[in-house]
């Protein structure tokens, strides 16, 4: 093995195999690299295969004192997925935080008549009465009673979602490229059911430590469940959740998309306009999916007498009739505006840092190449 530019072990690098058999002939007299190095060829009974390896050029790169003047190109440097994930992740926790009392609230509601039981199932329990309840048995710390556990999931949620999404979208390309309906419709129902599946154990979790009694931390919770109800009751619900949330996001992600796409130009890079059309399309997939939710909340609970979805929905709705299904609605409906808002005016600043982030990082590139041009001239001169 042998190195044209010995000085250079990045350099082309020729490698010689010799074959027996292989008859010699003549070969040109000089072959030149890609670098200016040149090799002598003579007729032999051997073959040269050589190989180049393209090195990444960094002589234009930014020098620290340009990442300073232009501190926008910093964003360029860090891959694309990578703050995308990070700025999905953050949105996501901000959200959740913001709006756990009303969470919870929900949660309190859509569960009341199988924890009530019997004839006080029948009985109205508001969105008022669940606030006070919340308040008298835990305290202003009740209203973040199993925010964490929530927290931690919506964490890797938004990440492996986004992926996800971005994944399935090209997967569900049609040959010109472009996505339809029906593959923004798949494309988000996948995304859905993949991120659902990989944390819904924390999405248990969180519902343990937020409607049963006490103050209990969440490892006590998990312990518990592992001892009393073995590792499948971390997975109890999940046929009804991934049938409920394939069809929200998908039709989240699907008319969130077409609704952007059909305004104006100058009104689609603004954020008031992904803000409305964030609810709008949000409002719809909630009205739609959210009985789902109600069957999957009452499936996870501790010595529920449901195995099935089909069980648990006639169940339902024998026990508390159909608004037993859209029990605590309003508080999921209340917490829709700000959580959506959180997300989307995070994910979309940091997209508009990361574009004017790599025009500043190209204009920098673009002047280093001038300058070193210029000096290269003045030079030979």
């Amino acid at each position: 093995m042998a190195s044209p530019n010995p000085s250079k072990p990045d350099g082309p690098t020729f490698t010689w195999h010799r074959i027996p058999g292989l008859d010699s002939s003549p070969c040109a007299p000089t072959s030149a690299c890609n670098s200016g190095a040149k090799l002598q060829l003579s007729s032999a009974g051997f073959a040269c295969v050589s190989l180049v390896e393209k090195r990444e050029d960094r002589e234009f790169a930014p020098s620290m004192a340009q990442l300073l003047k232009y501190p926008l190109a910093m964003f360029a440097l860090v891959p694309r997925e990578a703050a995308l994930f990070a700025a999905g992740a953050v949105a996501g926790a901000a959200a959740k935080s913001c709006t756990a009392p009303l969470d919870r609230v929900k949660l309190l509601m859509q569960t009341h008549g199988l924890r009530a039981g019997g004839e006080g199932a029948r009985n109205s329990f508001g969105f008022l009465e669940a606030l006070a309840v919340i308040g008298k048995e835990d305290g202003l710390r009740g209203y973040w009673k199993g925010n964490l556990p929530q927290v931690i999931r919506v964490i890797p949620y938004s990440a492996v979602q986004l992926f996800a999404y971005e994944t399935y979208k090209k997967l569900f390309e049609g040959e010109d490229g472009e996505l339809s309906v029906i593959g923004r419709l798949a494309a988000g129902a996948c995304a859905g059911m993949t991120s659902t599946f990989v944390t819904y154990p924390l999405d248990v979790l969180r519902l343990r430590l937020a409607v049963e009694p006490g103050r209990r931390t969440m490892s006590e919770v998990t312990l518990n469940m592992l001892r009393d109800e073995g590792l499948a009751a971390f997975y109890k619900g999940l046929g009804p959740s991934l049938i409920g949330i394939a069809p929200y996001i998908a039709v989240n992600f699907c008319v969130f998309d077409l609704v952007k796409k059909s305004l104006p130009e100058k009104y689609q890079k603004k954020t008031e306009a992904s803000l409305v059309t964030a609810l709008v399309s949000a409002t719809i997939a909630t009205l739609m999916c959210y009985p789902l939710d109600t069957v999957r909340r009452q499936m996870q609970l501790k010595n529920a007498p449901y195995k099935t979805f089909f069980d648990a929905f006639p169940g339902i709705v024998e026990r508390d009739g159909l608004a037993g299904l859209y029990r605590g609605f309003l508080p999921n409906a209340l917490k829709t505006l700000p959580n959506s808002s959180i997300r989307l005016t995070t994910f979309d600043t940091v997209k508009r840092l990361i574009a004017t982030g790599e025009k500043e990082l190209q204009r920098i590139v673009e002047d280093n190449q001038k300058k070193q041009k210029q000096s290269a001239t003045d030079y030979t001169v």
